[in-house]
């Protein structure tokens, strides 16, 4: 039976398993939890969200929420996963964390073609084709090994995930449900602030003391991603960079009064029972204890108890356009396949993603089968496309998010603005997408084709 190694049992590494296996391709897929973790991991599951549970906009006219739905119709297992384990959060697709990961891992555990192997892998010198998905915080030891292999073409930066509450200590006498930003159903609990509330809370986030690096980064600078900056970094770009961010009070009024806010902090359902909300956009790098003191100064949340603090660690990530094709494999090594966010590829569904189009072209490597391109016109295939080129501008390759800059140009001119050219490009992948189902369902019957050739 052929055979394909994936290393990495998070988002990309589970979708990459479950695509090469879902092909009649043998998988074994390694795994060091729980046996070993890294500092931003905490259960022994696989597809841990060790971030928000927030899988941002779920509307196709949203690049993100294009991505997904492409994803979705294509036979994503993590798809499969969230569209299962959602909470409601409005306008945006949030799952609840704990039964997402169990989904998952049930799965994968269950499927005859993969076989899961709990240990660390050092070397990549494995039989058979090979994608490697560790995430962003690979062992030290497989981290030198890839150093290695690439020539140490390399970087990082920095990701912070937000605080979580209990729901039972948010003062709802201050504090209310609402949708965000007007848009979808009340699922946000809203903290409002007044002009002089928002002044005190500023200069509190911006004079507070953030933690130490842990040993193993001493010694970098601090990049932080720019779709994930800390609260504190974005409070000191300005008075009012959170007012025009995380703290935006467009659109949001008290169902009881009709009132209006100077800002507001918002609050997303963590579990589908509601137990447990994150506040959104609230990553950080502060002390724990400065985070008790300067948050519980959010209307709302003075008596609140943390159920898990904000936290901040490197994610490293390759240098990508010198390094990989499209289809995710190394160029300079035959068989070698990178996914999930050490591509450069930013977000769960982007990762999701990167492991969907790797484990198809890993599948078809170890059948003896050329590549499979993605339509740069589908969001997944441009994704793929900006790994391997870096863009428009070389040299300034950095992490990215689903987003339409990436995807070409319309093939005619789009009136209406911006909110036209997003359905434009929606409507265009999604045509897309249906011829290349067809291309999809023929590259599995090759494969089984070459399995059954080998066997005979």
């Amino acid at each position: 039976m052929l055979n394909v190694n994936v290393i990495g049992a998070g988002l990309a590494g589970c979708e990459a398993a479950w695509q090469a296996a879902s092909s009649g391709i043998r998988v074994t897929l390694y795994e060091m939890k729980p046996d070993k973790k890294t500092p931003a991991h905490h259960s022994d599951g696989f597809c841990e969200l060790v971030c928000s549970n927030s899988l941002r906009s779920a509307e196709v006219t949203n690049a993100g929420g294009l991505l997904k739905e492409e994803l979705l119709r294509m036979g994503s297992l993590v798809m499969e996963a969230a569209m299962a384990t959602r909470v409601s959060a409005g306008g945006a697709l949030a799952v609840d964390r704990h039964r997402f990961s169990d989904y998952v891992t049930e799965k994968i555990r269950n499927c005859p073609l993969i076989d899961v192997v709990t240990r660390e892998v050092t070397s990549l010198d494995l039989d058979g084709v090979t994608v490697t998905a560790t995430g962003p915080l690979t062992s030290d030891a497989l981290a030198d090994e890839i150093r290695r292999i690439t020539g140490d073409r390399r970087l990082y930066f920095y990701d912070a995930a937000a605080p979580i509450v209990d729901a039972s200590t948010i003062d709802m006498e201050k504090a209310f449900f609402a949708s965000r930003y007007g848009k979808g159903t009340p699922d946000y609990i809203n903290c409002p602030f007044t002009e002089e509330e928002y002044r005190a809370f500023h200069e509190a986030l911006t004079s507070a003391t953030t933690a130490e690096l842990h040993d193993f980064e001493k010694g970098d600078s601090l990049k932080v991603f720019e779709g994930c900056m800390p609260v504190e970094v974005m409070a000191g770009r300005g008075y009012d960079t959170l007012r025009y961010g995380p703290m935006k009070p467009v659109g949001i009024r008290n169902p009881l009064t009709d009132e209006s806010y100077y800002a507001v902090v918002q609050l997303r359902k963590e579990n589908e029972e509601g137990t447990m909300y994150n506040i959104v956009g609230f990553q950080t790098h502060l002390t724990w204890g400065e985070q008790k003191r300067v948050f519980r100064m959010i209307p709302g949340l003075e008596n609140a108890e943390f159920l898990r603090y904000g936290v901040m660690h490197r994610n490293t990530f390759l240098d990508s356009p010198s390094l990989l094709g499209s289809d995710y494999s190394m160029r300079e090594r035959e068989g070698l396949y990178f996914a999930g966010q050490m591509t450069g590829v930013e977000g769960y569904i982007e990762s999701c993603a990167s492991g969907f189009v790797a484990g198809v072209n890993a599948a078809r490597r170890a059948a003896g089968l050329g590549p499979l391109t993605f339509p740069d016109r589908m969001m997944t295939g441009a994704m793929a496309e900006y790994i391997s080129t870096g863009g428009p501008v070389p040299g300034t390759f950095q992490p990215m998010n689903a987003n339409f800059g990436i995807v070409p140009p319309p093939d005619e001119k789009v009136r209406g603005g911006k909110k036209a050219r997003a359905e434009y490009y929606s409507k265009r992948a999604l045509e897309t997408l249906e011829g290349f189902t067809a291309e999809l369902e023929r590259s599995k019957k090759e494969i089984r084709q070459a399995i059954g050739d080998r066997d005979a």
